[in-house]
């Protein structure tokens, strides 16, 4: 079996590259990539968690804390995809009155008169 040091130590590197991106770029597509890595990190942590505390000793029991990690993931995965799904509406929106990508561009969005 793989030790869970080895899990968390690959979650901290996903969670770091990720928020390296958010800091350096400026193109808002891998500003969502590195939010979604950092997303996915925790995933990454949670089950690692949830497979160490898990009950060993009845394996054949299942209680609710044996799915907590499960829940959580579920939980972290519906808000990444709502959070993808709201902001390429945004990019889309930018990239339709810009021609391009950037974070300052969405700083200038207004609404405009027809």
């Amino acid at each position: 079996m793989i030790p869970v040091e080895w899990f968390l130590t690959l979650s901290v590197v996903m969670f770091v590259g990720g928020l390296f991106g958010v800091l350096t770029q400026k193109n808002a597509m891998r500003i969502l990539i590195s939010v979604e890595i950092m997303l996915n990190a925790a995933n990454l942590a949670f089950m690692a968690f949830n497979g160490v505390f898990y009950n060993a000793d009845f394996p054949n029991s299942f209680s609710a804390s044996d799915f907590e990690g499960w829940v959580f993931v579920f939980i972290i995965i519906g808000v990444a995809a709502a959070e993808a799904a709201i902001g390429l509406a945004i990019f889309l929106s930018v990239y339709r009155n810009f021609g391009e990508i950037q974070i300052t561009n969405i700083f200038t969005l207004k609404e405009q008169e027809v």
